[in-house]
């Protein structure tokens, strides 16, 4: 082959080299732009007031819209994301990552005996709380089953038996996926029991005929016995179905009681911008319940949860006074070993400079009263 010839195939293939390139350069726009597409910027989503909303009155049916895509801070995982984790992802530990499932914290005990002046928090696993709030007992996202769709069964039990629980005064929930919305557990709470759900998800339980149901959107309040029961927003999706992504709302709530005391429970979340708008519309908050467990990898989960870190950010970007980690330690959701969230969120949190005894790292089951 002559010395012009082998240029011009050095060219030709040059050339072709860019027109692949070209070509997969323009096939990577169009997916950014259906992810964009796919998430308003800013999201499509209620400002927070300034002042508290008057509290809606509870109950009631509303209409919502048929999707809620564009409260999204980020794209939901396309084509190549799953392609890639169907290459390398994992969702359980290794085996060396649970050699530890033995150690896993888990203490339970009686249920404090409280007033009405005094804020209680007891952790049954995962994000179930059970909160003593201004005279009334508040379950969060309650899962008392011992499997869940998609899961293996617990790694801890539930850390407070169903027959040592006072009478439920109100149920919050923070979105429909299976580790928080659990039916067989709901099954056992009776049907006029007030319960506070996203917008959207109030069908799901009037089919289930529970007859006080209040639908809130995000910065939106409710009152029940002198609590209020604010909703707020929330870095995370929902889906219970093939057909339902996004068809109803996710977030978090903040309780107050008559004394202006504060608890927020932040459900399932990442980190971002809604924890400094939380912390501003609603000062002082007492004790922030965040998640730490349930992100890795990182590249597949960093959008929806918060690592050990992250959540400790969080916890200083609400201002609140103490932190009690949630969601890890209860069900194999991801790769991390199993006692890595509470080792990385300890070291997190003395690398702050924050007080240690404000990191209240319970075991599942344990208790802790928040002083006057």
């Amino acid at each position: 082959m002559t010395q012009q010839a082998q240029q011009t195939q050095q060219m030709q293939q040059a050339q072709e080299a860019q027109r692949v390139q070209q070509a997969q350069q323009a096939q990577q726009a169009q997916e950014v732009q259906r992810s964009q597409q796919q998430v308003a910027s800013p999201p499509h989503a209620p400002s927070p007031p300034h002042t508290p909303s008057p509290p809606r009155a509870p109950g009631g049916s509303r209409r919502w819209p048929k999707s809620f895509a564009d409260r999204l801070t980020a794209p939901l995982p396309g084509l190549r994301a799953f392609a890639r984790f169907a290459r390398e992802g994992a969702l359980r530990p290794r085996p060396d990552g649970l050699a530890d499932i033995q150690r896993l914290p888990f203490d339970p005990g009686p249920l404090p005996r409280v007033d009405a002046d005094t804020v209680a928090v007891t952790w049954a696993g995962h994000a179930s709380w059970v909160l003593r709030v201004g005279g009334l007992t508040v379950l969060t996202d309650p899962v008392w089953s011992r499997k869940i769709l998609g899961t293996p069964a617990r790694v801890t039990p539930v850390g407070v038996a169903w027959s040592a629980l006072p009478r439920v005064d109100a149920v919050v929930i923070s979105h429909n996926h299976y580790d928080h919305l659990d039916a067989p557990t709901l099954r056992r709470i009776p049907r006029d029991t007030p319960v506070f759900v996203p917008a959207g998800l109030g069908r799901w339980f009037t089919r289930r005929r529970f007859s006080e149901v209040t639908e809130l959107d995000w910065w939106e309040g409710a009152e029940l016995g002198g609590v209020r029961f604010d909703f707020v927003p929330a870095h995370h999706w929902s889906k219970r179905s093939l057909l339902d992504t996004c068809r109803t709302l996710w977030g978090g709530w903040v309780l107050t009681d008559a004394r202006g005391q504060r608890v927020y429970f932040a459900g399932d979340t990442g980190y971002g911008h809604w924890f400094e708008r939380i912390g501003a519309r609603y000062p002082g908050i007492d004790l922030a319940l965040l998640p730490i467990g349930a992100y890795d990898p990182r590249w597949w989960l960093s959008d929806v949860h918060c690592d050990p870190e992250e959540a400790v950010r969080a916890a200083t970007d609400l201002g609140a006074r103490r932190m009690a980690p949630m969601h890890w330690g209860t069900f194999l959701l991801s790769a991390e070993p199993v006692l890595e969230p509470l080792t990385r969120v300890r070291t997190a949190w003395e690398k702050a400079g924050l007080p240690r005894e404000d990191l209240w790292d319970l075991p599942v089951g344990a208790s802790r009263v928040l002083a006057a």
